[in-house]
């Protein structure tokens, strides 16, 4: 009985409340609509500042996606140019002032350590593809600026396993730039031996980097460039001016049945002599019957 009673008596207060809520509402106007404004405002700023982020967020995506993929393609630009001698590696320069105001600029640290991993690759990347010697003032001073960017990535995306150790292995291949090949091993151990990068394409380019560090601690010397041969001058022939047109002599050859030959004098009993004369040879220039 008393939980009939008790919602009997909830029952009439509900339906009291309604009957009598254009009373309140009535009295209480003023009150309503400044709530209800308050509320709409709140929500308008909250869809307002949810599209903006998700806005701002897929154009960020699309800068950075422009920049990363503009690298590769400036890489074979100043490739081809290099083999034909010409030095356009300072065309690098300009995308790694892009990438490092996109990395100030970006509300993702994601984004942001991608940002800065790519412009410490691309100084790097700037060093190797110079024409011209790099001072040792020059190569200390760029990759100090890449290892800044590596370390600035880490801090940015440290849970990030694939950025962190991708940002970890960069500053290995800095040390080892800089000649400085017992730390490099260092950080490519530390990066191939962390559980928290297994799996990642840096840890296996830190494995295998440490298989073959010692080769590029050699200095190569190239030989000399063998000289180049003589070239072959064209044989000549001379011919003078008494060579040509000379007659040719023909000589009988000796009858082996006597002992002088058909041409040689003979002398008889009397004592005269007698023989055939020599038979005439045209010259070689000479017409038969002439």
């Amino acid at each position: 009985m008393k939980s009939d009673h008790r919602h009997e008596l909830k029952t009439n207060e509900l339906a009291e409340w309604i009957e009598h809520f254009p009373e309140w509402v009535s009295e209480n106007r003023t009150s309503l609509i400044a709530v209800g404004a308050v509320v709409v405002v709140a929500l308008g700023v909250y869809f307002v500042k949810f599209y903006r982020r998700g806005t701002v967020s897929v154009r960020q995506h699309v800068r950075l996606t422009n920049l990363v993929t503009q690298l590769p393609r400036q890489e074979e630009n100043i490739a081809r140019a290099l083999s034909q001698g010409v030095d356009q590696s300072i065309t690098l320069l300009p995308t790694v002032q892009d990438l490092q105001d996109f990395a100030q600029s970006a509300k993702s640290d994601e984004m942001a350590a991608v940002a800065l991993i790519k412009r410490a690759e691309a100084l790097r990347a700037e060093l190797h593809y110079r024409l011209a010697d790099v001072s040792r003032e020059d190569l200390v001073q760029q990759i100090g600026q890449a290892q800044t960017s590596y370390r600035q990535a880490l801090e940015r995306a440290p849970s990030v396993p694939a950025l962190a150790a991708t940002a970890q292995f960069g500053l290995g291949l800095c040390e080892e730039e800089l000649g400085n090949f017992d730390q490099a091993r260092g950080i490519y151990e530390q990066v191939a031996s962390d559980a928290a990068y297994s799996g990642t394409a840096a840890q296996a380019a830190a494995a295998h980097r440490l298989t073959t560090m010692d080769d590029y601690r050699t200095t190569v010397v190239f030989k000399a460039a063998p000289p180049k041969p003589a070239a072959a001058s064209a044989p000549s022939i001379q011919v003078g001016p008494g060579a040509v047109n000379q007659p040719i002599v023909i000589q009988a050859a000796p009858d082996e049945s006597t002992e002088a030959g058909p041409n040689t004098p003979t002398q008889d009993s009397n004592g005269t002599t007698s023989g055939t004369a020599p038979v005439p040879v045209p010259e070689a220039n000479e017409p038969a019957g002439s």
